[in-house]
Parts: C-alpha cells; sequence; structure tokens
C-alpha cells in the first residue's frame, strides 16, 4: 500500500481536486443534485477510461523514461502533466474549432460554454485531419520499435524478425507507412483525401523532428561525456514523450464526446486519467517491470501499431474507442503472459545471478 501511495499520491490528489471541481461546477451550472450527481458520474466514467485505455501509452513511456535522469522523469511527471491537460484536454480542442470556424480565442471559449453542440460538431469535423496525423505517428513510434537491426529479443518471432531484417532497408518503414496512407486516401472524397495525406505527411515529418532533436541532443551529451563533463539531461526524450502523449490524446478527446459535449466536464475527466498514465509509468520505471517481464514492450508497440493503424482507418471508418481499446489490453495481456510463461522457462540473466548469489 505504502508503494503504490509514493507513486499515485499526487494522482489521487489531483483527482480529488478534479472531482472538487466538477461538484462545484455541477452544482452552479445545474443548482441541483440529480444534474451535479450527473456531471460527476460522466467525469468519473471519462477518468476511468483513459487510464484503462492508455496503458500501452504507460509502458511505451517507461520504455523512453527508463534511460532518463530522475529529475527529468520528476519533470515528465510534473511540467509534462501541465501540457497533456492544458495543452491536449482543453488548448487542442479550442484551437480546432478556432482554426476550422475561423474564430478569435475568446470566440472559442465562449462557443465551448455556450454553445456546446455546435463545438462538438466542428471538432468532430475535424477528424479527418487528426486521424491522418496522431495515426501516422502513432504508427512510426510502433513501426521504428520493430524496424531495427539490433534488436536481439523477439516475441512474435515469425514477423518480428523478418522486420528486423527489413530495417537494413533505408526507411522502409517510412515506405510501408505511405503506401498505407495512400491506400486509404483512395477510399475518401478528393477533399478529404488531400486533407489526411497532408495531415500523414505532417504526422510523419513530426516523428522525423522530434527523432532528430534527440539524436543530436544525445550526440551533444555523449560528446560532454568524452569531454569528463557530468551530464544528466533528457531533454529530448521528454520532448518525444510530449509528442507521443498528444498523439495517443487526439483519439481519446475526441471519443469523449460520445459522452459529453462539455468541456469543462470533458477537460476534468480525461485529465484524470493522463494524470494516473503518468503516474504509471513511473511505477513502470521504478518498479524495473520492463526489464523483469521481457516481451511487455513488445505487447505495448504491437498496440501503438494497431492504434496507429485504426486511426489512419478511421478517416473512413467508424471504429469505437472501446474496440481499440480491448485490442491493445489483449495484446499487452499477452506479452506479458508470455513473458511470464518464458521466465519460468528460460530466466533472464539477471534472475539467473539472483539465484546463484
Amino acid at each position: 500500500m505504502q508503494t503504490l501511495l509514493r507513486y499515485y499520491k499526487f494522482s489521487f490528489l489531483f483527482t480529488l481536486v478534479c472531482l472538487g471541481l466538477a461538484i462545484w461546477y455541477g452544482w452552479t451550472s445545474t443548482g441541483t443534485i440529480a444534474g451535479t450527481a450527473s456531471l460527476l458520474w460522466i467525469v468519473i466514467v471519462l477518468s476511468v477510461l483513459e487510464i484503462s485505455l492508455s496503458f500501452d501509452n504507460a509502458v511505451v513511456n517507461a520504455s523512453v523514461l527508463k534511460d532518463m535522469s530522475d529529475i527529468w522523469q520528476r519533470r515528465f511527471l510534473t511540467w509534462g502533466i501541465a501540457f497533456a491537460v492544458f495543452g491536449m484536454r482543453i488548448v487542442f480542442p479550442l484551437a480546432i474549432v478556432a482554426i476550422a470556424a475561423g474564430l478569435g480565442p475568446l470566440e472559442t471559449i465562449d462557443l465551448s460554454l455556450n454553445d456546446p453542440v455546435e463545438y462538438e460538431r466542428i471538432v468532430s469535423s475535424a477528424h479527418v485531419g487528426i486521424a491522418g496525423f496522431g495515426g501516422a505517428f502513432l504508427a512510426m513510434v510502433g513501426l521504428k520499435f520493430f524496424f531495427d537491426l539490433e534488436k536481439d529479443i523477439h516475441w512474435i518471432g515469425l514477423v518480428e524478425k523478418q522486420l528486423s531484417k527489413f530495417a537494413a532497408l533505408p526507411a522502409a518503414e517510412i515506405a510501408l507507412l505511405l503506401l498505407v496512407m495512400w491506400g486509404i486516401s483512395t477510399l475518401l472524397d478528393p477533399a478529404d483525401a488531400l486533407t489526411f495525406l497532408i495531415s500523414g505527411i505532417l504526422g510523419l515529418v513530426t516523428f522525423i523532428a522530434v527523432e532528430g532533436i534527440n539524436t543530436i541532443l544525445e550526440m551533444k551529451e555523449e560528446a560532454a561525456k568524452l569531454q569528463g563533463a557530468v551530464v544528466r539531461s533528457g531533454l529530448g526524450g521528454f520532448l518525444y514523450l510530449n509528442v507521443l502523449d498528444a498523439s495517443f490524446s487526439f483519439d481519446g478527446v475526441i471519443g469523449a464526446f460520445a459522452l459529453s459535449n462539455n468541456m469543462i466536464v470533458i477537460a476534468l475527466g480525461l485529465s484524470i486519467g493522463a494524470m494516473f498514465v503518468r503516474s504509471m509509468t513511473i511505477h513502470l520505471v521504478k518498479q524495473g517491470t520492463l526489464a523483469q517481464y521481457r516481451f511487455l514492450e513488445h505487447g505495448a508497440f504491437w498496440a501503438i501499431i494497431v492504434l496507429g493503424g485504426i486511426m489512419l482507418a478511421s478517416a473512413k471508418f467508424h471504429i469505437p474507442e472501446t474496440i481499440t481499446g480491448l485490442i491493445g489490453a489483449m495484446l499487452i495481456g499477452l506479452s506479458l503472459w508470455w513473458s511470464i510463461r518464458t521466465n519460468k522457462n528460460e530466466p533472464t540473466a539477471d534472475e539467473a545471478n539472483s539465484k546463484n548469489a
């Protein structure tokens, strides 16, 4: 229990604050106990859905965060939450409406508070572009993990070994993604197809840019280390994690309108989920879960590829977010079970050393 409180204390406090705000907002906006209770219930459901559907996000975050220093891990938990909560759950939907409707910031906020139905319609109308950008970025995150010549641990060996070999072809994963995007675009109306392709290319460029920044920062750190300097930076990883979290959030923000079109309710519910995802990430890193369960990362990255593919396909087909979450949970569950099963038969080097000690 103390371990859980250590990692999740701030998330629980944050949840209490958000629920308190939900009660206050519900009472001031409805003036009834029933109305307040209904609003509070939607906030709770949104937060539970966000947490349950984001475990793959936490695992992938942990795979990046484990190589970062303690100070940048703390910054991800504190500074990063400001971007996750205010940036993606509040500013992002407002920005979509402002751009799509040609409104100013104050007019957009007024629309979100006083005409939530129109606000929802405008946000939802931007789905094709969001699907292209978010789907492309997430697909690249997943493909990059498997298109790796140096990868020597494989879960689904028949597929992963072949993908690892294809990594010898420069930009093979980019070519594969572009072909998929082109195939989906042929199913769309010409205007939507153009929006989809431009957004997808921008998602791809964003991934390359973030990877490039990360590589440059790592090279500078290595050069500083060779000169004897103490380096404890993790800025590249921090930027990468926040863009990754944003891509994960696109579908959740759009899907939240199935439960409510009230901006404040959506922001409160999804923010609670975002905070717990960060706590889960820190927990996985500190407990060494990824090292203990060797295929857990693989399951999470396969889930990301599925999520990216579903987001891309959602430009044409409606796919409930629950289906995406169930597939992701299934892949992670299978990879966890396979890791436990493998560890019994083939203990890792660390486990073997601890037994012999």
